[in-house]
């Protein structure tokens, strides 16, 4: 039987108190990971998700975290390194979300702001963490991406111009990387069920260019997260994966 089984490793997740980065701390902690948990300003639901992970046996804390600063980031690793251990597995998940709108009238501010979640967010930890991979040999950077990557659809433009910035970034830090046994991936999510879209709010145009004519949920996300973190996945790097039910298909 195969199985996932991260003993022994420490995972750091940001944006971890959103609806997918608690999906992905548990999943993470119940494959045997110890987990940083990263928040930006919900202290309250990154102490449960600690709580939560030690009553899975996991070593975890919580660490407050603005991801697009440097010398934050740098102090979260220093914290990381000082109370678990020197972190080989990161999990860039946190991003920042304004109303989508056109072009001509999205604010010069909201693209900026999203350079900075998608793009310096990435360059920041692996400034601050891939250092102790190299060392180590062996790491693993999963950076969440989205599937408005490929469609550049109406309204979507300051967050797909982050999010390609940071398909840049990461396919880039992946060739550079990989002699030393790390490999860099990212998962990038349809529109997935939440909280505050549930599944009975879909519009049935969406579910029709959808092959498994569904949307996905956390859970099928966190899993992917999941396998790319383990040594299942050693030989995969690089890759931009849909977890979309085939809502996009990159091609050859």
């Amino acid at each position: 039987m195969i199985g996932i089984n991260l003993l022994g490793k420490i995972a750091v997740v940001t944006g971890a108190t959103g609806e997918l980065g608690r999906t992905t701390v548990r999943t993470l902690a119940k494959a045997g990971a110890d987990v940083a948990v990263v928040y930006h300003t919900n202290k309250i639901q990154a102490d449960l998700l600690v709580d939560e992970s030690k009553g899975l046996g996991r070593q975890a804390i919580a660490v407050r975290t603005d991801v697009t600063r440097e010398a934050e980031v740098l102090a979260l690793r220093d914290r990381v390194e000082a109370d678990l251990g020197t972190a080989g597995i990161i999990v860039n998940n946190a991003v920042i979300q304004y109303p989508w709108t056109s072009v001509l009238e999205q604010p010069l501010s909201d693209y900026t702001s999203q350079f900075e979640s998608c793009v310096l967010q990435n360059v920041t930890m692996a400034k601050a963490f891939v250092p102790g991979m190299i060392k180590a040999k062996w790491g693993r950077i999963i950076a969440l991406n989205t599937e408005c990557s490929m469609q550049c659809g109406k309204n979507q433009s300051a967050y797909v111009s982050g999010k390609r910035g940071q398909d840049g970034v990461l396919r880039v830090l992946a060739r550079e990387v990989g002699e030393h046994g790390i490999t860099v991936n990212q998962v990038a999510p349809g529109w997935i069920i939440s909280e505050n879209r549930p599944e009975s709010e879909t519009p049935q145009r969406y579910l029709e260019g959808i092959p498994l004519k569904r949307r996905g949920t956390g859970q099928e996300v966190a899993n992917v997260v999941v396998f790319l973190a383990s040594d299942l996945a050693a030989f995969i790097s690089g890759a931009y994966i849909p977890v979309t039910g085939g809502n996009v298909m990159p091609a050859i």
